[in-house]
């Protein structure tokens, strides 16, 4: 398994993910994503496994302009400008992956 945990640092829920694979001593990278952001390719990879939908943040203030951009490769390229507008965390296991707390889809990982 090659986990990354894209999150943000005050953010509960992945506390909550790095937690939970600490306990289960499963190696992990932990991404600042308000830091360093995401790449095309990852954020591309993630939309593929779980949707744009689940992808956006939908407390954050900025959230609603999205739905005025008519083209989803204008929305993915907000997001990649703006990570914070990202639901953390992204949890990605190669070609999978998650968005928000989800033990449950973890299990199946392991």
């Amino acid at each position: 398994m090659n986990i990354q945990i894209f999150g943000k640092s005050k953010c509960f829920d992945t506390k909550k993910a790095e937690r939970y694979f600490k306990e289960r001593r499963i190696k992990f990278q932990a991404i600042d994503l308000v830091k360093y952001g995401m790449s095309p390719g990852e954020l591309k990879s993630v939309k593929n496994a779980v949707g744009l939908a689940a992808l956006i943040d939908d407390k954050h203030p900025d959230a609603a302009l999205l739905s005025y951009l008519a083209y989803e490769e204008d929305k993915l390229e907000k997001l990649l400008s703006d990570p914070r507008l990202i639901r953390t965390p992204v949890v990605r296991n190669g070609k999978q992956a998650t968005v928000g707390y989800c033990p449950e889809v973890w299990k199946t990982w392991e």
